[in-house]
């Protein structure tokens, strides 16, 4: 498999590369920006694009999919894609439809990859695999005992493939990342490169990941740059990192991340960074009985 490409294999078979693009956008982006982002990040070698039906971008997303189907560049089965059912959907019965309504939107047959956030409804996605609509189904933001919550579920037809988890420097998941390793769950990291300052979500005064003193003489070290120093940390400890970006010189630099490694000794410094600094608290969860973050991992 080409370098640029390298893959990790699920649970249930399937391959999901290691590097991905985030298309995540606060409200007043427009929403033409994501299409642009994932044609710029499909040209440069991105196969794995990461998107929601809360970004409310996935008919522009799609669009772009489909041009590069359409121009030849790429086949569908050589693109991973990643949608997310939102919490406004987690009746059983409103799961397919949620599932429906957003591959009408993206106007493709399946996704590759669908997330809950919640530890609901997942019979009903069960079904959505069994009907072939997604090839894989995994679960984001769970903490180690709502994971053990729903392998130890009675009936468990499929286990989830993946949780999609907050996962930088300075919030490692070391814990957690053994904890699914032990359960052949990949860890796939969101906000690898910290948080854009997104005030919606993210608390302004938080440390700048990307200005870290440690990240910055290590990217000179290798002469790279800290945004690929931290996701080629999260690629050699066995994490699928998400790059959220809409800018084509850096969308084509990230892919820099298969040609250079760090060094053990690289390694152990930046394990050294971890503050558990979490840039998205959902702090509208707190306080409700699956809020996730409230236990140690």
């Amino acid at each position: 498999m080409d370098l640029k490409h390298q893959c990790v294999k699920l649970n249930d078979g399937h391959f999901i590369p290691v590097l991905g693009l985030g298309t995540y956008a606060p409200e007043e982006v427009p929403k033409s920006e994501a299409e642009e982002a994932t044609k710029l990040a499909i040209d440069a070698g991105f196969r794995h694009i990461d998107s929601a039906y809360v970004y409310q971008n996935e008919e522009e997303v799609g669009r772009a999919i489909r041009s590069k189907i359409a121009g030849g560049i790429v086949k569908r089965e050589d693109i991973f894609f990643t949608s997310k059912l939102w919490a406004t959907f987690l009746r059983p019965e409103l799961v397919r439809p949620a599932l429906e309504k957003s591959l009408k939107k993206l106007q493709l047959d399946y996704v590759d990859l669908y997330i809950i956030h919640f530890p609901v409804a997942l019979k009903a996605l069960e079904k959505c695999k069994d009907a072939g609509l997604v090839k894989s189904i995994g679960v984001s933001n769970f903490n180690r005992r709502q994971l053990e919550m729903i392998l130890n579920k009675p009936g468990l037809k499929y286990k989830p493939v993946c949780n999609q988890v907050e996962c930088h420097p300075y919030l490692n998941q070391s814990k957690l990342l053994d904890f699914c390793k032990s359960k052949d769950i990949v860890l796939v990291a969101y906000s690898a490169l910290g948080s854009s300052r997104n005030k919606k979500w993210v608390d302004q005064s938080s440390p700048v990941l990307l200005d870290d003193p440690v990240l910055g003489a290590l990217a000179k070290k290798h002469k790279r740059t800290p945004a690929l120093i931290a996701l080629r940390y999260q690629l050699q400890r066995g994490v699928v990192a998400l790059a959220k970006s809409y800018n084509e010189k850096r969308i084509k630099e990230n892919m820099q991340v298969f040609e250079f490694q760090l060094t053990s000794e690289d390694m152990r410094l930046l394990d050294g960074l971890n503050r558990n600094v979490r840039y998205i608290t959902a702090e509208f969860g707190i306080g409700h009985p699956n809020y996730p973050f409230s236990e140690e991992y």
